[in-house]
């Protein structure tokens, strides 16, 4: 498909309008800063992000830091998710090693001895796919936020093995570190804070 043949739909005076044809859009009063949005988006974007826009229009590309922001309830909530998917996957593993296992004692000594290895496949899990292209654990995918550097952009694996990392300063004390989210105008936790990251959501209008 061609870019003449998308549909875009923009927001004129806070109102989404269109859908328009590439070439329509030449004779709206479209600014760097105006939403837009074409079929296949889950969000709205500036016009300035659009490359076909850009050669149209003449803007230039300008990067802006995200202004969405993810709240405490909805991390909260994604971090449950993720908790209760590995949960179930090690109950599964457990289900499967007791076909191998048949006195009752050794059963429930091997369900309790790998109950520790779930927290720490949670920082490996959240680590490794918080710095991949979704930039967001199943968690955070069905709770439409990700995680970012401090302009938008993805972090390294590093980087997200150090942000998981300092959670831990985070929960100590009293989980003082998540509930100082409440008082950040860009709702981070000290581990965003420690690492330099923004946990954001989609935009909505």
């Amino acid at each position: 498909m061609h870019d003449n043949d998308v549909d875009y739909t923009v927001v004129i005076n806070g109102k989404p309008e269109g859908p328009f044809e590439l070439a329509a859009l030449k004779d709206l009063k479209i600014r760097t800063s105006t939403f837009i949005r074409k079929p296949g988006m889950d969000d709205y974007k500036e016009a300035h992000e659009f490359p076909e826009l850009r050669e149209l229009l003449g803007f230039t590309y300008q990067q802006t830091a995200p202004q969405y922001f993810a709240s405490f309830d909805q991390r909260l909530l994604a971090s449950v998710i993720d908790y209760f998917l590995l949960t179930i996957g090690y109950v599964l593993l457990v289900l499967i090693a007791f076909v191998f296992v048949e006195e009752k004692v050794q059963r429930i000594g091997l369900a309790l001895a790998g109950i520790p290895l779930i927290p720490l496949a949670k920082f490996i899990y959240s680590s490794v796919a918080e710095a991949s292209e979704k930039q967001a654990t199943w968690g955070k995918r069905l709770m439409n936020i990700k995680v970012t550097d401090l302009m938008g952009n993805p972090i390294k694996i590093d980087v997200s093995f150090g942000r998981n990392a300092a959670k831990a300063l985070s929960v100590a004390p009293v989980f003082f570190g998540y509930l100082y989210s409440f008082l950040n105008k860009k709702q981070q936790c000290f581990h965003d804070i420690i690492a330099n990251t923004l946990v954001i959501k989609d935009r909505l209008i």
